[in-house]
């Protein structure tokens, strides 16, 4: 589907978590990075360095700013979807509201990577406002890419790149379910079969 090679299967669960490893394909590989970037942090009381934050997602304008420009710039990759989730709901009450485009076959989000010491190679996804469909729920969504614009986001211009950046006009399916938004997180590994369709959180 991606024109991409899979190599040794990566180790990714069937949900993929913020600062855990997910899918992603660039330079004609479907490869494992972390998701998320990390922001060095200080001890408030102490000043030392602690765990780095992870920043798992870019806004499209933040784009041009100093901490995302150059991976915008240099190191674009596509990120496979099948559905993503957001919290809905009450606050402590929170339940999982999943969305995805319609149709058996993943979507590509748009994402940057880059090189961390801390993490090895580590991806973010690309956020852009959110559609009428979904406006009761999250003010941002990822940038969902077209097929026929996977290529354009990888190897074209920063502007070319930045125009793809938009809401999306197309459909999608809505799936509100009642597991808690705070679900403990599954390690199970998935078959290689599966590795281009992870289901992302």
């Amino acid at each position: 589907m991606f024109a991409a090679r899979s190599g040794p299967a990566p180790n990714v669960a069937e949900e993929i978590y913020p600062g855990y490893p997910g899918l992603v394909v660039v330079g004609g590989q479907i490869r494992s990075m972390t998701w998320g970037f990390p922001r060095a942090m200080k001890s408030k009381r102490t000043g030392l360095p602690i765990k780095p934050r992870t920043v798992n997602n870019a806004r499209e304008d933040k784009l041009a700013t100093p901490f995302w420009r150059d991976s915008f710039v240099n190191r674009r990759c596509l990120i496979p979807v099948s559905a993503w989730a957001e919290a809905q709901g009450e606050e402590g009450r929170m339940t999982r509201t999943w969305y995805a485009v319609p149709g058996d076959e993943p979507f590509a989000v748009a994402g940057i990577w880059r090189p961390t010491s801390e993490w090895g190679d580590a991806y973010s996804m690309v956020m852009v406002d959110n559609c009428a469909f979904m406006a009761e729920v999250h003010d941002r969504m990822p940038t969902i890419l077209r097929r026929d614009a996977w290529d354009t986001w990888l190897h074209g211009t920063p502007e070319q790149a930045f125009a793809l950046c938009r809401i999306w006009d197309g459909p999608l399916d809505a799936d509100v379910t009642t597991e808690p938004w705070a679900k403990p997180r599954q390690r199970a590994k998935v078959s290689s079969a599966n590795l281009t369709s992870p289901t992302l959180l």
